[in-house]
């Protein structure tokens, strides 16, 4: 059983050809699971990288490995595996799709009034 944002085996078995690296020369790599187990943690539970707990290893390098995927594109791989695996298994019902503004907070001054205080506009 995974703990607490950790992966299932299932959903690391659906996604480790996207990850995992074949190195051949160098400093072995840390287990791309327990990364990405890290990473999961840190954006799961809003704490900084710098609080994540000791068992992920070095936060430095979860989150440099956390910037390579992101800008590999890895994550938007996952997602569009993930998206197409629910549908074939009919579990994403696209009739009920939406986006609420309600949940976006926005400042005075995007709807064009300036800061309290602040100068007025000449």
């Amino acid at each position: 059983m995974a703990k607490r944002y950790e992966l299932s085996d299932s959903s690391w078995e659906m996604i480790k050809d996207l990850i995992a690296q074949d190195q051949k020369t160098g400093r072995p790599r840390n287990d791309d699971r327990l990364m990405l187990s890290g990473i999961l943690w840190v954006l799961c539970s809003g704490a900084a990288w710098r609080d994540m707990p000791e068992r992920f290893g070095p936060w430095s390098t979860v989150y440099q490995r956390f910037r390579d995927w992101r800008n590999r594109g890895t994550f938007d791989q996952m997602l569009k595996r993930l998206r197409v695996r629910l549908n074939e298994q009919g579990l994403i019902d696209l009739d009920t799709w939406m986006i609420d503004s309600t949940a976006v907070r926005a400042t005075r001054a995007s709807s064009g009034a300036g800061k309290k205080g602040g100068l007025k506009n000449r």
